[in-house]
Order: C-alpha cells, then sequence, then structure tokens
C-alpha cells in the first residue's frame, strides 16, 4: 500500500465535506494539482483501502428517531458469537467487541422508544450468551465518523 501524503490528505477532508465534489473542484481548491492527478489519486485511495465512497442514511430524517448504545456483557467464549448475531439486525449500525466492563458496544436506531426497548429487551436480551445489557438513548450527536477529518499532523 502506498502511504498517504498532504495532497491524499486534502483530497479526503474535502470528500469528507462534500462527497459529491468533482475531481476538477478538488484540483482548483487546492491551486497546484490537476484535475487528471486528484481522479488517479482518489482511485487509489479508494483501491488501496484509505476510503470508501458511499451514501450516508440520516436515520432521523428517514423516520428512525431514537438512537440508543447498547453495552452487552456476554457468557465467557461467547463474545464473538454474540457480537457477529448482533450485527445482523438492520436497526443495528454499529458493533465493536471491546474491553472493561462491557464486552460488546452497538448502536441502534428506532422509530420511536418502544421499538428501541423491544428490540433490546425481546431480541437481544434473548440471544444466546448475551448476560447483561445497558442502554442509554442518545439524545444529541454533536460529531461521529462521518465527520470526521484527518489531522494534518499525521504527515
Amino acid at each position: 500500500m502506498h502511504k498517504i501524503d498532504k495532497f491524499d490528505i486534502d483530497i479526503i477532508n474535502m470528500l469528507v465535506d462534500n462527497g459529491r465534489i468533482s475531481c476538477a473542484d478538488i484540483a482548483k481548491q487546492l491551486g497546484h494539482i490537476t484535475e487528471r492527478t486528484v481522479r488517479y489519486r482518489l482511485e487509489r485511495l479508494v483501491r488501496d483501502g484509505y476510503i470508501k465512497i458511499r451514501a450516508i442514511t440520516n436515520p432521523i430524517a428517514v423516520g428512525y428517531t431514537v438512537i440508543a448504545d447498547v453495552f452487552i456483557e456476554a457468557e465467557p467464549g461467547m463474545i464473538s458469537e454474540v457480537a457477529n448475531t448482533l450485527a445482523e439486525f438492520d436497526c443495528v449500525s454499529y458493533v465493536a467487541c471491546s474491553t472493561g466492563d462491557r464486552d460488546i458496544s452497538i448502536q441502534i436506531v428506532a422509530r420511536n422508544n418502544a421499538e428501541a426497548y423491544s428490540f433490546v429487551t425481546e431480541v437481544i436480551g434473548k440471544v444466546s450468551g448475551v448476560r447483561k445489557t445497558t442502554t442509554s438513548i442518545v439524545p444529541v450527536i454533536l460529531k461521529d465518523v462521518y465527520d470526521w477529518h484527518i489531522p494534518k499532523s499525521t504527515v
């Protein structure tokens, strides 16, 4: 894999701000790079796995107004199995295995509090290997991974 440089970081950060920005506009904003060079670098960034170009759904805009973080304690030896099972549900937007008091951290989206409660108690609570859950409703998100910019000090 090719190591990214300042120009790659600038291109990535511009795409984070506007995923539909053209290679010509990126070149224009950078001022010292051609559109062809931007296109080549963008293709390499995608090919080498540094970035993915995707549409990002806003759950709230499409009616999923409740977002909740659920922390799960699993039976010993079942963490991966539980995490993989939970990753299969459409309402689960994030799954990670962690260390500390909880073994698994997930984020769910729901149309209302009752739907979120039902999913946690009736679905997650019945997954084989789940020992305990702790749920927190997320009323405000100030920043998420899709708004993250690579610090220029990385290079």
